[in-house]
């Protein structure tokens, strides 16, 4: 029986012949495959501007730097997410302070954000400063976490209400909808990723969406060191002289043969999340059929979830499972016997807080984000890709129900 992986790109012969072209043409670094590029996926997105990267993680510290985030600085983000969001603001040299999720939908908490700006920071000369390090407060980095936007309309609430910046890390969301309004379309800069495991990719490569085009030249600049000329300008001009660097900034150019996979790839975006939303319903059905033990996937009324990864969680009260830390012994063991039947399965993605850099620096226990470290120990991704069948899925519910009965 063949092994089911937790994904696989999807890729026809479109994406061979736009590389064989871009290979043909002499011209393989950042170049007009970018542009096209960039071009297709904002637009797809309904956002004026797309500057391509090197990563999601490079997007987000690009966005970050563009928008004046510096040391002496905090900046808030989810303590359940993957650690890019939160180093990409250690490499601005500011400081990430955590606030929890909800673990229902993976995303951050409202409540526990209004709570945080409340005792944490006050008020001096219409910023937000810590009360405990005297930083000022920038903005919110909010996830739109496995495909699943956030409640995005409070956090700019509270972002216009304190005068702070937002940058929307939407790795897992592109596609992602609420009310039929894309993500990236909620007025801030938004950051996508074209990492193999999401629905598009180009191997590696990121993307910063926006509206305003002020901010999309001054990154189109620091993406390439500064360079007030692109080599694409360049070299359509006078191309023996070299381009005026006013700033130092950052080599986060993708590739022309990236553009040109991302092009053939972002041509298929609708039906691979289409493909992926109904295998996603099909798992919904066989998990509350025939598997009390986990939970679906919520999501609110009006939202598009694209399923990036379709991440169910252990319902410990079902197992009798007393504790998170046990749940987590009890979903590792599970995860281990799947992955011996050839079924290759993941948590959902990290706590933050507990990992070893932020734990260490900070001194921060699991107990500070009590629902972070319950989706940490107890989120299950289930494989997902669009060349899944229904048998594969349904091998992978009837052999998590076979492992749990022989628990």
């Amino acid at each position: 029986m063949s092994n089911i992986p937790v994904t696989i790109p999807y890729f026809t012969d479109e994406e061979a012949k736009e590389v064989e072209k871009v290979l043909a043409s002499g011209w393989v670094a950042q170049g007009p495959m970018v542009g096209k590029f960039e071009e297709a996926i904002s637009e797809h997105e309904g956002i004026a501007y797309g500057v391509a990267t090197t990563s999601c993680t490079s997007a987000l510290h690009l966005a970050m730097v563009a928008k004046g985030l510096k040391a002496c600085m905090d900046a808030i983000v989810p303590a359940f997410t993957f650690v890019a969001t939160a180093n990409a603001v250690v490499e601005t040299g500011a400081t990430p302070v955590f606030v929890d999720i909800y673990r229902e939908t993976f995303n951050i908490n409202i409540e526990e954000l209004e709570s945080l700006l409340d005792k944490q920071y006050h008020e001096e000369d219409g910023k937000l400063i810590n009360s405990q390090t005297g930083n000022t407060l920038w903005g919110i980095v909010p996830v739109h976490e496995f495909g699943l936007c956030c409640n995005i309309h409070k956090v700019n609430e509270l972002a216009k209400k304190y005068n702070l910046q937002v940058i929307e890390d939407a790795a897992c969301a592109l596609g992602a909808m609420i009310d039929g309004v894309h993500e990236g379309a909620f007025g801030n800069p938004s950051c996508v990723s074209f990492h193999p495991r999401k629905s598009i990719t180009t191997g590696e490569g990121g993307m910063v969406l926006t509206d305003d085009e002020g901010l999309a030249k001054r990154m189109k600049e620091l993406r390439t060191h500064g360079s007030t000329v692109s080599a694409d300008a360049r070299h359509k001009g006078k191309g023996f002289l070299l381009p005026e660097f006013n700033e130092a900034g950052y080599n986060y150019r993708m590739t022309d043969i990236q553009g040109a996979v991302g092009l053939a790839q972002a041509k298929k975006l609708d039906y691979i999340v289409e493909e992926k939303r109904k295998k996603a319903a099909l798992y919904d059905q066989l998990i509350r059929d025939t598997l009390p033990e986990l939970i679906t996937p919520f999501v609110p009324e009006g939202y598009f979830h694209t399923y990036q990864s379709y991440v169910c969680m252990l319902n410990c009260d079902r197992l009798g499972i007393a504790d998170t830390k046990k749940g987590g012994e009890y979903r590792n063991n599970l995860l281990q016997r799947l992955e011996d039947k050839g079924i290759a399965t993941r948590q959902g993605t990290h706590a933050v807080h507990m990992l070893g850099y932020y734990k260490n620096t900070y001194g921060y226990a699991p107990e500070d984000y009590p629902n972070a470290y319950a989706c940490d120990h107890l989120s299950i991704t289930l494989p997902l890709y669009v060349q899944m069948s229904d048998e594969d899925q349904r091998r992978v519910v009837q052999t998590i129900r076979e492992e749990i009965d022989n628990m």
